[in-house]
């Protein structure tokens, strides 16, 4: 496990670097607080992380009705991908992923040694990169992200004990990064910046830090730096689009066009043509994620509408839908850590399969929009 010492000022600031999910680094913390003997222990936590690990039972106030209609479920299920690509790698190494942080917090309070978090929020990281990622890059990290999870099964011994010498979010995000710059400019290089001013601000003599060893680098070399951490704390507003009205606009030009050389009767066999690829697919993504007959329906009937409609979206119907007639119980909440260690988890509960839902729903109705066009186009080249 690797560790440095930094002095800054009149402070002693040691950084240990942990993998998040070795056996090695948990002894090692409780070593390392214990011959070091720090005024404070600083974590790689920020307030809901360590809220959680204090509290396993807080994921039963999640309410996921606002999730969806806060627009969040894709969040939420990004977040859930990144946790079952740890929680799968720790299984394999027998340890559960942050028991170092939870062993550094433990070690503390026993001593009677101050805690501070200085990790930014999960839930702002998550929304900072996804506002500023572009379409196909959304699309990249969800692809990637899949990767991940799948390929948690597949992983040699080899490649374990190369990822215990690193960061596990660095880990799982290396290759997306390589497509996606503001990933890693966001998740990486922002929480460097941000971990190293929270360091920087802590008045105490001697000052230890756990935090994960792809951080390392990037906080030694910007502890004492000015950073703004109110900046680096915001959440960006949503980038205005017009992509989605300029499709709505483009389909019914492409009616009245039809209705132009055809006559009404041609317009309504393209509408038929639209409406039947958009529910069809739509109908297919809800159904993949083991939606309800009901909830099928609804995916089906209002995918025309919301395919158009940039401000609607069918995945929210359904995934409403779906909330209303599975509504998750207490132990759906329980057990959502060890469900998703596996594929098959994701879809057995009703939780991550709500999400499901609300993904792929839309992006059936993406995939139908898309099929639709060159077909609407091949009826109007023929009149």
């Amino acid at each position: 496990m690797p560790s440095e010492i930094i002095n800054y000022q009149d402070r002693e600031i040691m950084l240990v670097g942990t993998a998040h999910v070795s056996k090695d680094s948990v002894d090692e913390v409780k070593e390392t607080i214990s011959t070091f003997k720090p005024d404070i222990v600083a974590v790689e936590l920020c307030k809901g992380r360590y809220d959680v690990m204090k509290n396993p039972t807080a994921w039963q106030e999640t309410d996921i009705v606002k999730v969806i209609k806060e627009k969040k479920a894709l969040l939420l299920f990004i977040n859930l991908l990144m946790a079952s690509f740890q929680r799968r790698v720790g299984a394999k190494l027998g340890i559960k992923p942050g028991e170092e942080m939870r062993a550094a917090i433990e070690e503390a309070e026993a001593a009677g040694i101050q805690i501070s978090l200085i990790d930014r929020g999960v839930q702002t990281t998550l929304q900072r990169t996804w506002y500023k990622l572009s379409f196909r890059e959304k699309f990249n990290l969800m692809f990637q992200s899949l990767v991940s999870i799948l390929g948690a099964e597949e992983l040699t011994e080899n490649d374990i004990e190369q990822l215990k010498e690193k960061d596990m979010l660095t880990a799982a995000l290396e290759e997306v990064a390589k497509k996606a710059p503001v990933v890693k400019e966001v998740i990486l290089d922002e929480r460097d910046s941000y971990m190293a001013a929270k360091l920087s601000q802590i008045e105490a003599k001697k000052i230890l830090a756990v935090v994960g060893a792809g951080h390392m680098e990037g906080i030694k070399s910007k502890i004492g730096m000015p950073i703004d951490i109110a900046a680096l704390d915001e959440i960006p507003p949503k980038k205005k689009s017009y992509w989605g009205w300029i499709f709505a606009v483009l389909i019914l030009f492409l009616v009245m066009l039809g209705v132009h050389k055809g006559g009404i009767g041609q317009g309504m066999h393209m509408i038929w043509i639209w409406a039947a690829s958009t529910m069809f697919f739509s109908a297919v993504g809800a159904l993949v994620a083991f939606g309800h007959p009901l909830t099928i329906l609804v995916a089906a009937v209002v995918s025309p509408l919301t395919a158009i409609h940039p401000a609607l979206a069918s995945g929210w119907f359904a995934g409403l839908t779906e909330a209303w007639l599975k509504k998750p119980k207490v132990s759906d909440f329980e057990t959502i850590h060890t469900d998703i260690e596996t594929v098959r988890g994701f879809w057995r509960n009703p939780i991550t399969r709500i999400l499901l839902v609300v993904i792929l729903t839309n992006l059936g109705t993406i995939f139908g929009s898309l099929i639709a066009m060159p077909m609407l186009t091949k009826v109007l080249l023929k009149s």
